[in-house]
């Protein structure tokens, strides 16, 4: 038989974070040391500036490379019951599908709280950019990264263009301007083909473009260190 004292601890935790959860005890969380991870109001979205939700981004990574992720002490049940029906992601990040570079582990974010896109390279392609407006148009987020990553096997293939099987060499051209500009420096290569890729998607989608201009969006581009985890804008 459970020992009681611990069942009604858990219960007792449970209704604590699902209260914090919808936004009705955001005072209890400050008191008891609870630190969220996400806005106080029941979904990730919330009323978070542009700003605001690339300094939660940000913010996150810094708990991560200071080995102090807050993510882990969620609940996951009640987080899957909160977003089972409905989702409004504070951030989206556009990453490379590289194992290295889990997204969410990388921000210290969880269920519900990021949008995100994952091809090799991180680059820009009509489906992709697809994906984006949606998560611009129908979810609000609020801050769109584009991430790229030290070392990003990709782009070094771009770099040096040899044949490659299957349909892996259709990379190339997606990435040809950012290893164009620089001057055959791996690492100049992934920063500027993430800032391009940012560029394109902000001058190629209306969508976007139109949230940008009326305050509603921010996208930024970056570079994830492999080796501290810290995540650089660039």
């Amino acid at each position: 038989m459970p020992d009681q004292t611990h069942v009604r601890a858990e219960v007792s935790r449970r209704q604590i974070l699902q209260k914090i959860l919808s936004g009705a005890m955001v005072g209890v969380a400050a008191h008891t040391g609870i630190r969220l991870a996400f806005p106080q109001k029941g979904y990730a979205q919330s009323s978070l500036s542009p700003d605001a939700a690339l300094h939660a981004l940000l913010a996150g990574n810094q708990r991560m490379v200071a080995n102090r992720p807050t993510s882990i002490a969620h609940d996951l049940t009640i987080l899957r019951e909160h977003t089972a029906d409905k989702q409004e992601p504070f951030a989206a990040v556009l990453a490379c599908a590289d194992s290295r570079v889990p997204v969410e582990l990388v921000f210290d974010q969880t269920i519900g709280h990021l949008f995100v896109t994952r091809v090799a390279g991180n680059m820009m392609t009509p489906e992709v950019i697809a994906g984006l407006e949606y998560g611009v148009a129908v979810l609000g987020i609020k801050a769109l990264l584009v991430l790229g990553h030290s070392g990003c096997g990709a782009v070094k293939a771009a770099m040096t263009a040899n044949a490659a099987p299957g349909q892996i060499s259709v990379l190339y051209q997606h990435l040809q301007p950012g290893v164009a500009r620089s001057g055959g420096n791996i690492e100049k290569a992934i920063e500027a083909n993430a800032r391009i890729q940012a560029e394109l998607l902000c001058t190629s989608s209306p969508v976007i473009r139109d949230a940008i201009k009326a305050g509603e969006l921010k996208v930024e581009a970056a570079v994830y260190d492999l080796a501290t985890g810290k995540v650089t804008l660039s």
